[in-house]
């Protein structure tokens, strides 16, 4: 297997060796900056009990709010596909764009001009200092780096890590098969 680099659009799939990590245990982040400064991501496959209306009561919409991270919980983020309605939306990769105007978005939700399938928010992101991400990696025990090869990552659900590990093939087969809680089995 070939080993990739963590680069801004890439995803980090949490290795099954973390399972005592609260926050990123079975997780699949979308990495939405990496560079000398540190990374950023937004975990793609832990939705929350809460709907955007539970978090902003004058926008009446029912898209699900994700756990993005544990770092600024209290803060609502968002990712997309819509750059073209969204101004000042910070590409990521080809397709998927971070952020924007969130007056924007507001109007766009208030008149529902936007579908689930465009948009994903999430309370908190996922953030590592310079070098701590590669650290990690080089410890060879937290995380796996995947392209990005889903045509729209924003439709995708919690089976995300399941399937990404299949991928991987080998030893994280039988892991992805595990139940959550080992010593259930």
């Amino acid at each position: 297997m070939t080993e990739l680099h963590p680069t801004k659009g890439r995803l980090l799939i949490a290795d099954p060796s973390i399972l005592n990590d609260k926050s990123f245990n079975r997780s699949v982040i979308l990495l939405t900056e990496h560079n000398k400064s540190g990374s950023i991501g937004f975990i793609m496959n832990k939705p929350m009990s809460y709907v955007v209306s539970d978090l902003i009561p004058e926008i009446n919409c029912d898209f699900s709010v994700y756990n993005g991270g544990p770092v600024s919980q209290e803060n609502l983020y968002f990712i997309h596909n819509i750059p073209d309605l969204i101004p000042n939306s910070i590409k990521i990769t080809e397709g998927i764009y971070w952020g924007g105007d969130f007056d924007f978005v507001t109007e766009l939700l208030i008149n529902k001009k936007i579908k689930s399938s465009d948009i994903r928010f999430f309370l908190g992101y996922s953030g590592w200092e310079a070098n701590q991400l590669s650290e990690e990696l080089s410890d060879d025990s937290s995380w796996l780096v995947a392209e990005n090869r889903y045509s729209n990552i924003l439709t995708t659900n919690s089976s995300i890590w399941k399937n990404k590990l299949m991928e991987f093939g080998g030893e994280y087969q039988i892991w992805a098969n595990a139940p959550k809680n080992p010593s259930l089995n």
